[in-house]
Formats: C-alpha cells, structure tokens, sequence
C-alpha cells in the first residue's frame, strides 16, 4: 500500500519491526493490536513494516491476531530511508541467528543480512512526523499508549471549526 494513499486517511501510526520470527516483535504487534481501537478513536491509521516477505507478514497476523495491515518492505528500501537498516554483525549472524531458526535469507528472501531498528512514527497527512521513537535495543519498545497524547493533539487539530 501506498503511503500517499495510508496519509489520506488521516494521520499514520508506522511501526517498524524486524519480523515474525523475533519474540519482542510479536509481543509488539500483540500490544498495539489491544491499542489499535484507542489509535483508529483518534482518526489515525496503524501499519506495521517488516522486510520479511509478503507471506511472513501474513503469518505475522495470523500468530499475533493483528487486523491492522502488516506491510513487506523488501531489501529494507523504506527503513533505509528512515535511517533504521543496519548489517547484522557476523558474529550474530553465526552464534545467535542461523542457530535460533531466525535465517534472514529465508524470511526476507535478501542475503543482506540487515534490520530495521524498531521504531515508531506518527506522521501526519503532510508528511510531517510529529512523533518518533527509535531505540537500537531491539528489546526496547514504547508503550503503544504513548501515541494517544500526540494523536489526540492532532485530532483537535484536524476538528473543523464550528460556528
């Protein structure tokens, strides 16, 4: 989906996650599915990104219950425009993630090696990102009741004027 499309709708909630594979990321798009009511309340629309493959994500909604969309972001192209992609260390890439099942040239079909950090951003219809949280800890997240303060502003914002 196109995000001009997604920035119709109103403002965007685009939460970055690193795939189905990761206990932290599911734990996440767990959490913001319990929030998605309390975010769409406030007119904005919640996405999640991950450079797994399109099948992944799917499977990503089906393991978390998610019923917001869960879109692929192949190569990290998006990520890397945000500054979130980074190469994995081979020391990880052989001690910790070919072991754990967690083969990134399986799940996103990219011998790259790379993640986004995650990271969340509510970024208005004009483009303007009012919020952002980036944490290179994968393990460390934001709360999604985070955004209800800075989505509400801009729901007041957007309110048209009564006479």
């Amino acid at each position: 989906m196109r995000s001009d499309v997604l920035l119709a709708r109103g403002p965007l909630v685009a939460s970055f996650y690193r795939g189905v594979w990761c206990p932290y990321c599911n734990l996440e798009l767990e959490a913001l599915q319990e929030a998605l009511p309390e975010i769409e309340a406030r007119g904005a629309t919640l996405v999640a990104v991950s450079p797994q493959t399109s099948a992944n994500s799917r499977n990503s909604k089906r393991k978390t219950g998610a019923v917001f969309d869960i879109l692929s972001d192949p190569s990290n192209a998006i990520a890397r425009r945000f500054g979130l992609a980074h190469r994995l260390p081979d020391y990880l890439i052989a001690g910790v993630h070919k072991p754990l099942g967690a083969d990134l040239t399986i799940f996103n079909r990219d011998d790259r090696w790379e993640l986004p950090m995650p990271a969340r951003y509510i970024i208005e219809p004009s483009g303007e990102i009012t919020y952002a949280a980036v944490h290179p800890d994968y393990t460390t997240r934001p709360e999604p009741e985070d955004l209800y303060e800075t989505l509400g502003r801009l729901a007041q914002k957007n309110q048209p004027e009564t006479v």
